[in-house]
């Protein structure tokens, strides 16, 4: 077994927790050290075994969270003040209780984990993997769910355990890292698991489990770098308006993207001859123009796509709402009024909402966070040939959010098998392929139009036809094999 020296006053152990947690943020974009993943696991693991009581566990999962999601998703406070107005003295404490709530999914694990730890080092493992799995994806449906930072994220393309992703999903992948990890506390064992397992990840890197079908389509992504402050100032308005109309005209192509709320007010406040301009210069090339707007009737308002073009107009509204950013929690309105935050109070769309029929393509469009949420990104399978995400992440300024975005936008691609529009208004607007490489992308905060051609696919990996049930199914029988007593 390898002999990892831990501090012996557990407080010293707390402190290493919350190191160990905040390194694991390099496992991810914009870092991409994605073979680190079952070292800090496998850390995170080794700190548990130590620890005397479920209490001593519990402050240690605390610790690693804490540690964790204060670096990785530091991002909150931004949005919050620099963008959001809210006053630093709220800003700060409110970012904090909201990294030390994510924080309690891995808090409660190390709980569990003490609680009910087994004797042998192989039901060990298994429950510490399907805990840490687990856990995740309750994080990404509770309270609306914020699965950010999920652990199976850190093996995107390039690393060899992405094979595994269009048939585990995330999850499953989540799993994987936290056994191969938990294993490497004994190398001789673990060593020769995690090396199977990337040979295997590799193997199923060459299975197509899709196929393209149809002729390329030409698609420009137009980034417009609109600064935060100044989208939604009424002086501002025109402006905006002229350069988006000046990089479509100046960029044809079969379909163009714009991002989300690219046109800030609802579609009917536009002027009147700007609609038509638009629709005007994507019938010129017989293609479309999807862009993000407001859309409603005065009683309810949705954040909308908008389809112009040869195609007949279509209009797809935001489903998953953003809590606090696009709908005020009940009992939250003090808070928001701190805040400066236009448009909060939006109205889901439909769960179900056809993929949009444009350039000859069937395009499953989701906005901004949607595409997180991978079980609901397959609801547009098998009709969608293409997925394609307009976002607006200037709300989080220069940090790490927008890396970590596209990243998620990698592992939706894998999971379906479908090629990843990304049209984003300060970054990272990109084309990813079917296969979660990202084949081209525009430097972020500056204004430009990414060119690129695309081909539908057909066909259904096994996580488009599952979703999650795979991944939980292993998870359920890992904790059964490590609970059973009989072992």
């Amino acid at each position: 077994m390898l002999k990892i020296r831990l501090p012996e006053r557990p407080l010293h152990r707390f402190g290493l927790a919350a190191l160990i947690g905040a390194a694991g943020v390099l496992c991810f974009a914009p870092f991409g050290l994605f073979w680190l993943a079952p070292v800090i696991w496998g850390a995170l693991f080794a700190l548990l075994q130590r620890a005397e009581s479920p209490r001593q566990g519990l402050l240690t999962g605390l610790s690693f969270g804490l540690g964790f999601f204060l670096c990785g998703v530091s991002w909150v406070y931004v949005s919050l003040s620099v963008f959001g107005g809210m006053p630093w003295w709220l800003a700060g404490p409110a970012a904090f209780l909201f990294c030390t709530v994510m924080a309690l999914f891995p808090m409660i694990a190390g709980w569990v984990f003490k609680r009910w730890q087994p004797g042998n080092l192989w039901q060990q493992a298994l429950l510490f993997a399907a805990l840490i799995a687990g856990l995740d994806w309750v994080k990404g449906w509770i309270f609306t769910g914020f699965p950010w930072l999920t652990v199976g994220y850190s093996q995107a393309p390039p690393s060899p355990l992405a094979g595994f992703a269009p048939l585990l999903g995330v999850h499953g992948l989540s799993l994987i890292v936290a056994l191969s990890g938990a294993l490497l506390v004994r190398w001789r064992l673990g060593l020769p698991c995690l090396a199977a397992l990337a040979l295997l990840g590799f193997g199923l890197r060459q299975v197509a489990w899709t196929d393209p079908v149809g002729e390329p389509v030409r698609v420009a992504l137009i980034q417009g770098n609109i600064p935060q402050e100044m989208k939604f100032r009424p002086e501002a308005f025109i402006r905006t308006l002229n350069l988006y109309r000046e990089l479509i005209e100046a960029n044809p192509a079969q379909l163009t993207l714009l991002p989300e709320t690219a046109m800030p007010v609802f579609i009917d406040q536009l002027p009147g001859d700007y609609l038509d301009d638009l629709k005007t210069l994507a019938q010129r090339q017989g293609g479309d123009l999807i862009f993000g707007t407001l859309t409603g009737d005065g009683n309810a308002y949705y954040n909308s796509a908008v389809s112009l073009g040869a195609s007949p107009l279509q209009v797809y509204s935001k489903s998953h709402l953003v809590p606090y950013g696009e709908f005020i929690p009940p009992g939250f309105a003090w808070f928001m009024a701190y805040a400066n935050i236009p448009a909060s109070s939006f109205t889901r769309g439909p769960e179900k909402q056809a993929p949009l029929a444009v350039a000859g393509q069937k395009v499953a469009i989701n906005i901004c966070y949607e595409d997180v949420f991978g079980n609901e990104i397959i609801r547009a399978l098998p009709a969608a040939g293409i997925l394609a995400n307009l976002s607006n992440t200037a709300w989080f300024g220069h940090s790490l959010a927008q890396p970590q975005h596209l990243q998620i936008a990698q592992m939706r691609a894998l999971e379906t098998g479908r090629p990843m529009l990304r049209a984003t208004n300060t970054g990272m607007t990109a084309i990813v392929d079917a296969r979660g490489q990202v084949s081209a992308a525009l430097p972020a905060f500056e204004t430009g139009v990414l060119h690129g051609e695309v081909r539908a696919y057909t066909g259904m990996t096994p996580y488009g036809r599952f979703g999650d049930w795979i991944a939980l199914a292993m998870i359920v029988a890992m904790l059964l094999l490590a609970l059973n007593r009989k072992y």
